[in-house]
């Protein structure tokens, strides 16, 4: 018998994420962790009449590559791929990653690389499908959050078997008063940054693309970017953890980083392109189920309370300039002595909006 969990995951992600209908081609691209919910949303997907396959990730595989992989195959495009893709009109992600520091010896720079060849792919799945991602509870993502696995398991479900309708008014509310500011300024530990989102497009984050999601996002215009940031929530990319991040931006660009803990790696990171060194995003963490980092991305970005801003590759909807190979989010906690202005209007103070 399936869990009852997995059966209100699978029909969250079909139902209100992805709204699978009749003929849709879905690709379910699942870790091999996710096998359940990946065969509920297969076996769901089929009942609706649409056209599911599954494309199953082996774990260990993208070691495997990134270790033995020559120089022709990191350049290789994978024209297979992209014909997959451009048949694809629903895209659900499972990720379910059996060890998170998978890739974390791997040099950054052939990944780095790599991401450069497959940037047609990604931005056809982001620009073109319906697409979501969720990330299925394993032990090491337990592991890594400082949680047993029910603990954590109870963590993910919490954070998103939510009433997304209701969050989406709340988040709406976020939007139009963004939509209608000039200049943010933020301010808090070792932090004050300002920047300009004039006539920039924000999007509601309300459970279509990530699960779980919750916030609000845009983009910024590239060259007003001017002050300091220390991010004091870990940031990961790909298997690697970078711990307290500071950064100091002049005419949107980062011209000073620091790292207390794998600076190295942020730094041939910003290396990758010269679209890594700008702000692709700001976003406003707003799922408030979510209290606490647990060194994962699609979970931290979303802490109430929070800001993040991501380095790189800006998203077409927000009407972002910025290209980049990366899109590296790093979120910055406000909940104690932080502040947000728009237009020199306090309109959040320690993780509490007054606009909600």
């Amino acid at each position: 018998m399936v869990d009852e969990k997995i059966v209100k995951i699978a029909n969250l992600l079909l139902e209100y994420s992805t709204e699978v209908k009749s003929n849709d081609k879905v690709l379910i691209y699942a870790d091999l962790a996710a096998k359940d919910l990946a065969l509920e949303i297969y076996k769901n997907a089929l009942i609706k009449g649409a056209y599911p396959w599954i494309r199953v990730e082996i774990p260990g595989r993208q070691y495997m590559f990134y270790k033995y992989a020559q120089d022709k195959h990191i350049q290789f495009f994978p024209e297979i791929d992209m014909f997959e893709i451009k048949n694809t009109d629903v895209y659900i992600a499972l990720r379910a990653p059996l060890n998170v520091k998978e890739l974390s010896s791997i040099d950054p720079s052939r990944i780095g690389i790599r991401m450069k060849v497959l940037k047609p792919i990604f931005d056809w799945r982001v620009e073109k499908t319906r697409w979501v991602v969720f990330y299925y509870p394993t032990e090491g993502l337990a592991q890594e959050a400082g949680m047993s696995l029910q603990e954590f398991e109870d963590f993910v479900f919490n954070a998103c078997l939510i009433d997304w309708k209701k969050t989406s008014i709340e988040l709406h509310k976020i939007k139009d008063r963004l939509n209608k500011t000039d200049k943010v300024k933020i301010i808090g530990l070792d932090t004050d940054i300002e920047f300009s989102v004039k006539n920039r497009s924000s999007v509601v984050a309300d459970g279509k693309r990530n699960m779980p999601d919750g916030e609000v996002f845009t983009s910024v215009v590239e060259d007003s970017v001017n002050g300091v940031v220390r991010f004091d929530i870990p940031a990961a990319f790909y298997g690697n953890i970078v711990e307290d991040i500071y950064l100091k931006f002049k005419d949107g660009v980062v011209t000073e980083c620091k790292a207390r803990f794998n600076e190295v790696f942020l730094k041939k990171i910003l290396d990758t392109d010269e679209g890594a060194r700008r702000i692709g995003e700001f976003g406003i963490g707003l799922n408030y189920n979510i209290t606490r980092s647990v060194k994962e991305i699609l979970f931290d970005e979303k802490i109430g309370g929070t800001i993040h801003l991501a380095l790189g590759r800006g998203y077409s909807e927000t009407l972002s300039k910025n290209e980049s190979a990366i899109h590296w989010d790093m979120i910055k906690d406000l909940r104690v002595d932080g502040k947000i202005y728009f237009d020199d209007e306090l309109v959040m103070k320690d993780g509490k909006w007054f606009i909600l």
